[in-house]
């Protein structure tokens, strides 16, 4: 007690102290660290595996289609046997040729008739092909001597088809440095090319078409005979007649030449 007489009063027991048990010290809490920064790190590890996995599927099944393709590709190799057309040129005739005679702007006005054989080998294999685009120039410096066309066929497997075209220009600029390759008279060599699209079917399945170029060279044409002079002892008019008639065409050169057929879009290693 105090000396007023008051009760001195008590310090307050611990909180949590039982009875007569002895006072419980104070603990500071354990720090832990976080653990989002460990898991990130791991699941950036995680990421250069899965892009390896993704890699690794992507290449098997690319390897897989290929090697699928090239079975069903040797396959029907083996069933069809297919083989490219042939185109055979085996005519080719001047019918009309002048050049002006300009230095510096020459042109050329022609007419050059051409025969081709196309065949097809295959024996269960049918070619359809769109028109045909027909062109030909001199071998020399590729001097364009004119166009023309062919409308498109189906082509029957073991068929011999002949192919006729004309190919002419009217007043066709031409390089002047090139023109002394159009010879008036005498022969001079050109090439021929043909291009289309073709497809193929078998029984009664068609591919798509893919464009083919048939190119044909080592041809040699010659110019038209000029026409015969006339006689003095005819009328003017008659002469006139005669002078103004068309010169008669050079004679058919039988050339027989084996052209190349050449694909124009590559399929794997497959060429029709």
């Amino acid at each position: 007690m105090s000396s007023n007489g008051k009760p001195t009063p008590q310090p307050p027991a611990a909180a949590g102290n039982g009875a007569g048990g002895p006072p419980k010290m104070y603990q500071r809490p354990i720090y832990r660290p976080q653990q989002g920064p460990a898991k990130r790190r791991r699941g950036g590890r995680s990421c250069p595996f899965s892009c390896c996995c993704c890699f690794f599927w992507t290449v098997l099944v690319i390897l897989l289609l290929a090697f699928i393709a090239a079975v069903v590709g040797g396959a029907f190799y083996l069933l069809y046997r297919p083989h490219r057309p042939a185109f055979t040129l085996s005519v080719a005739r001047v019918t009309k040729l002048s050049v002006s005679s300009s230095a510096t702007a020459p042109a050329v006005t022609d007419a050059i008739d051409v025969t081709l054989t196309a065949k097809n080998p295959n024996k269960k294999l049918v070619y359809f092909y769109d028109d045909f685009a027909v062109t030909a120039a001199t071998a020399a410096n590729a001097v364009p001597l004119g166009e023309g066309s062919v409308p498109g066929f189906a082509h029957e497997a073991g068929n011999i088809t002949v192919i006729k075209a004309t190919v002419s220009a009217s007043a066709l600029a031409i390089d002047p440095t090139a023109s002394s390759d159009i010879k008036k008279s005498g022969e001079f060599p050109i090439t021929v090319d043909l291009e289309t699209k073709a497809g193929v079917k078998v029984g009664g399945l068609k591919t798509k078409k893919i464009g083919i170029q048939v190119h044909c060279e080592g041809i040699k044409v010659a110019a038209p005979a000029p026409p015969p002079p006339a006689k003095k002892k005819k009328l003017a008019k008659a002469a006139a007649a005669v002078d103004d008639a068309p010169a008669p065409p050079a004679p058919a050169a039988t050339v027989a030449r084996v052209c190349q057929v050449r694909i124009r879009v590559k399929i794997w290693k497959w060429t029709f």
